[in-house]
């Protein structure tokens, strides 16, 4: 009779409505730890926190709110949510359309006058919840883009040059619809991001990252979803006559390298080989570099702490100079998708900014996805 061991089951699978709590619990969590510190340079981090900088949000004696990454990330949810809701009704919807008002109805809450052009959009849950209409440092170009009037496309572009990180910080929920095939989810992501910025690589890095989102809640681990996504960009999925923006393919191809080596990278080191995380590209690499980087060895799985492995990715992607809320926000959504809901420290959801009307959000996608 063996006297070894028996080696532990698997644990399940998360399901899809775990999932999606995870992954908009997860990124409100790593955007309101990173909101605490996103105009503060490394140097003023460790000085008001110590040698490593912002742990925890026990360390925030006033608490910390979400910012426009949460609220742009919920109105996302609403649009997609109208879209699928005339679409159960038996009847299409323009689906970036749907967006483009939801995301006009944000703008309004931003004290920014909705231009006369744009269609009326009557009110809709999500407007009734004071917490979305504080102005929490807005990307600048998603005010703009928005403010013309103009639904901004491929061959119409808003902001043509602008490649900030405020598409890809919006863009986790365009991966939690299922059912709907890696081109459709890259479509849909991109497209969106064109109603705000018009260069390559904020519409690229937008679709990357929903691809991402889409693998990991299809059941890909994370280095396989990850190569899977980036792999994308040459697989046809880009406009006609579009090529990979370099500078994306760059960063995101250092963050897979940088990961592998053994090492965590010292916040100086992380932004000077990945960038600040004020731009597309730069973010998503940064917050793909923390997620991966701190992830269990690929061939021990068993060894991991999904709670451990969230805390550590996001106080890696909240502690450099530059986009702190967007960059842990990002890698928030990422493991939240990953593991499922279980992964999120109870402290820290305890110290979390207006959680129902994120599980609200949450509850209404899955219903109307998860069924």
């Amino acid at each position: 009779m063996s006297t070894e061991p028996a080696t532990p089951a698997p644990a399940p699978a998360p399901t899809l409505e775990s999932r999606i709590h995870g992954c908009l619990l997860g990124g409100a969590l790593g955007d309101s730890l990173g909101y605490a510190v996103e105009f503060e340079d490394i140097a003023g981090i460790r000085a008001k926190f110590g040698p490593s900088g912002l742990q925890d949000f026990a360390a925030l004696d006033g608490g910390s709110h979400f910012s426009d990454d949460t609220q742009l990330t919920l109105y996302t949810v609403d649009g997609l949510m109208e879209a699928l809701e005339w679409a159960n009704s038996g009847v299409g919807a323009d689906t970036n359309a749907c967006l483009w008002l939801a995301y006009l109805r944000w703008l309004a809450t931003q004290g920014v006058p909705v231009p006369e052009a744009a269609p009326f959009q009557p009110p809709r849950w999500i407007d009734s919840h004071e917490v979305l209409k504080h102005r929490r440092a807005p990307g600048n170009a998603c005010l703009s883009g928005l403010a013309t009037g103009e639904m901004g496309t491929f061959y119409r572009p808003v902001n043509p040059d602008s490649k900030g990180c405020g598409t890809v910080m919006r863009s986790a929920p365009f991966g939690l619809v299922p059912y709907i095939t890696a081109e459709a989810v890259y479509k849909l992501s991109s497209d969106a991001a064109s109603l705000t910025h018009g260069h390559p690589a904020a519409r690229q890095a937008a679709g990357v990252f929903s691809l991402l989102i889409h693998a990991l809640a299809s059941g890909l681990d994370l280095h396989d979803a990850a190569r899977n996504a980036i792999g994308r960009l040459d697989e046809g999925l880009l406009h006609q006559g579009e090529v990979p923006d370099p500078d994306l393919v760059a960063r995101l191809e250092a963050a897979l390298r940088l990961s592998s080596n053994g090492r965590l990278l010292n916040p100086e080191e992380l932004v000077r080989e990945l960038g600040e995380g004020w731009v597309a590209e730069e973010a998503l690499a940064v917050a793909l570099y923390a997620v991966l980087a701190t992830a269990p060895a690929a061939d021990r799985p068993e060894d991991g702490d999904p709670e451990a492995h969230f805390r550590a990715a996001v106080t890696l992607a909240v502690n450099h100079s530059g986009d702190s809320d967007s960059t842990a926000s990002i890698a928030g959504n990422i493991l939240g998708t990953f593991y499922g809901k279980d992964c999120l420290p109870a402290a820290w959801l305890d110290a979390l900014e207006a959680p129902e009307v994120i599980r609200g959000m949450a509850s209404r996608l899955a219903a109307l996805t998860a069924g």
